[in-house]
């Protein structure tokens, strides 16, 4: 029945398009509408997960036609992401196969929402964040060579839109913290599993924020501060992740080393940290500085040409970022 009415309603949708032109054209979006309608929230995501608000309101607008496909129209999916999991609403539509599965959502906004958490919590996406925010192009060659879509013209495509309508100024604005910006909350809705659903894994970092324990990010990755008591298998039945992953995320070597009031992460951390570098204190060791930065140890023995399990001391400089000099440091220091 379900199927059926969707049918149904696709007819009616082509119907209006191909033989009331005038309908169409009052009711369609034009491009600056658009634009003007999403672009704090671009802003908002950008400042929240370092995804560039160019580039997401390029993908919305070439993705949703800037707001008129049918599945912006009938599923509220401004960014053509398919269901992978999707415990929501879901919405049958023949994209590079027939009848393919794509997510569902209430408002508009959730899909700009979900975008973010998306890109976040796939770890094939997880390089594009070590580029620089203001690098429109290389985000855009990232995201095609990361699978995002199977056009090979669709950095070429970003780019242009960009370009042609000036959205780098939304990521010079999200830059500017002098800039504010309101953005509606619209997304409890998207947040809130349905009922008796089961959330797949990979979905859980928009799920999170509808939960009691508060969600916070830092250096773009998710994380809870733990509470007295709290061992990883204890915040996977409340979290919707596995206890592997909290171990693994964490470093834990025992499930007693989790702390009263330390960060917990619920994604993997990154290549590098949100400073420059860090000035050791007396008791502190390399996975203290891995856990407080949310820096991959690998990554953190590297930048410092430390050999595994050496020990910083006292009034050491740590980098976070670039490396020391070392032959592998010089020849992928970024400028």
């Amino acid at each position: 029945m379900r199927q059926l009415l969707q049918s149904i309603s696709k007819k009616l949708f082509l119907i209006i398009i191909c033989y009331s032109p005038m309908l169409h054209a009052q009711q369609r979006m034009e491009i600056e509408e658009y634009i003007e309608t999403y672009k704090n929230i671009a802003i908002s995501e950008m400042r929240a997960s370092g995804i560039p608000a160019s580039i997401k309101m390029a993908q919305a607008i070439l993705e949703s036609g800037f707001g008129n496909s049918e599945l912006a129209v009938y599923a509220n999916n401004h960014f053509g992401i398919k269901c992978h999991g999707w415990p929501g609403l879901t919405y049958t539509y023949t994209d590079d196969e027939p009848d393919e599965c794509f997510r569902k959502y209430s408002d508009p906004i959730d899909s700009f929402y979900d975008h973010t958490a998306f890109l976040t919590s796939r770890p094939w996406y997880a390089f594009l964040f070590d580029l620089n925010q203001m690098d429109y192009k290389a985000w855009a060659h990232g995201l095609s060579q990361a699978g995002y879509a199977t056009n090979p013209r669709y950095p070429e495509l970003l780019i242009n839109i960009i370009e042609r309508h000036s959205l780098y100024r939304l990521d010079q604005k999200a830059a500017d913290p002098v800039f504010a910006v309101s953005v509606p909350d619209r997304g409890n809705n998207l947040r809130q599993p349905a009922q008796g659903s089961i959330p797949g894994r990979e979905n859980f970092a928009p799920i999170l924020a509808s939960r009691q324990r508060q969600i916070g990010t830092f250096n773009r990755i998710n994380y809870v501060v733990a509470r007295d008591g709290d061992t990883p298998q204890l915040l996977e039945q409340e979290l919707d992740i596995r206890a592997w992953q909290i171990r693994r995320y964490n470093d834990l070597v025992d499930d007693r080393d989790i702390e009263t009031g330390q960060r917990i992460y619920l994604q993997p951390k990154r290549r590098k940290g949100p400073v420059e570098y860090h000035i050791v204190r007396a008791g502190e060791t390399m996975a203290s500085i891995s856990q407080v930065y949310g820096i991959r140890m690998e990554n953190l023995y590297r930048r410092n040409d430390m050999t595994f399990g050496m020990e910083p001391r006292p009034g050491q400089r740590i980098l976070l970022q670039g490396y020391k000099g070392s032959v592998f440091g010089y020849l992928f220091r970024r400028p």
